[in-house]
């Protein structure tokens, strides 16, 4: 078999459910499969997932390990990989048939394109997806405060739905092993420091809802919080000591961390508590982060309701906030009267999935 133009790897762990779409996905792109390897790290799944995966050999390379988590899993990988291109997919996830093609055309039209990501189709139990996609297409890279700007409100759009050129994994391996979760987000950040990046504004990805994979819709989980907050914390120390190691200027690596060590701290703060200003401080950084061209109206409303942050413990404040996001009632008031702020360059909308 002659070298393979893409690799396309699969990390996994207790996935019997989802990992047969995830793969057959794959085999589905409408695109020369002589041109694709398949390669799924299981990461010491103990259900009937290895099994399943076997059962597309030879055309699926299967590797398993004992778990170690995300970054290890992707430390297995990547360098089996033999593409020039590595086109990364989690077990539980899937593509669209169209997936492939629209990607390396991109990477095939610009060479100084390193990195290519696109938009998303969730999809829940129920049926419901939910669509987000950018208006536009969008190229940027981590060579400026702006650029690290721009790649804060882009980067959902990258993850583990990305393509990025073998050459440039090379170069920032390895992922650090402490980051057992969100290891993805080190690799396109890193990816982003040292090549320039394109977005496409297609869903061309379908990121599956479910118990394991989104704690916070699944009832408060206290261990399942602690590990993610502990990634958090984890990634934005190795990002931090890599984007510095790599050249990145100071600016650069400050705006970049904040976002992550942000989030870290919130979960900290919900399971740990801490000291009142904490939550107002945080709170105010993750607001600026995830709104920043929101309405005056709506920062009134924010600044008023995080006036009870100042006089009660971050644990409790974070209790009572999740108590009011479950009440349909208070639901319903905030998006007829207060809204979430939709951000300008991205379009959102729901569907019932087919």
């Amino acid at each position: 078999m002659s070298k393979p133009y893409v690799s396309v790897l699969i990390d996994t762990y207790n996935h019997e459910k989802f990992i047969e779409q995830a793969i057959t996905s794959v085999l589905k792109q409408e695109m020369p499969m002589s041109d694709v390897e398949i390669i799924v790290v299981d990461d010491g799944s103990t259900d009937r997932t290895p099994e399943i995966v076997r059962s597309f050999e030879p055309r699926v390379r299967l590797i398993r390990k004992q778990n170690g988590g995300q970054g290890s899993a992707f430390n297995a990988g990547i360098p089996e990989c033999q593409g020039e291109i590595v086109a990364f997919l989690d077990g539980d996830d899937w593509w669209t048939e169209q997936k492939l093609a629209k990607v390396l055309a991109v990477f095939n039209e610009n060479p100084a394109i390193g990195m290519v990501g696109h938009g998303t189709i969730a999809t829940y139990d129920d049926g419901q997806q939910h669509i987000e996609i950018l208006k536009e297409p969008t190229r940027l890279s981590l060579n400026s405060v702006e650029g690290a700007r721009l790649f804060s409100c882009h980067k959902a759009f990258l993850g583990t739905r990305t393509a990025i050129r073998a050459e440039v994994l090379r170069r920032l391996l390895p992922v650090p092993e402490a980051i057992r979760i969100e290891a993805d987000e080190f690799i396109f950040t890193m990816a982003a420091a040292l090549t320039e990046v394109y977005i496409l504004p297609e869903a061309l990805f379908f990121y599956r809802i479910h118990g394991n994979n989104q704690f916070s819709l699944a009832g408060f989980n206290v261990d399942r919080v602690r590990r993610k907050q502990e990634s958090l914390a984890q990634l934005a120390h190795h990002l931090g000591s890599r984007l510095r190691a790599i050249g990145i200027e100071e600016g650069i690596v400050k705006r970049t961390v904040h976002d992550v060590q942000v989030e870290a701290d919130q979960l900290r703060l919900s399971i740990d508590g801490g000291r009142p200003a904490e939550t107002v401080r945080t709170e105010l950084a993750m607001y600026r982060i995830l709104h920043e061209d929101a309405s005056w109206t709506h920062r009134v409303f924010k600044y008023t309701t995080l006036f009870p942050a100042y006089f009660v413990s971050p644990r409790l404040y974070y209790r009572i906030r999740r108590w009011l996001a479950a009440n349909e009632s208070y639901r319903k008031a905030r998006q007829v009267f207060f809204p979430v702020p939709q951000p300008r360059h991205i379009n959102r909308s729901w569907t019932t999935g087919t």
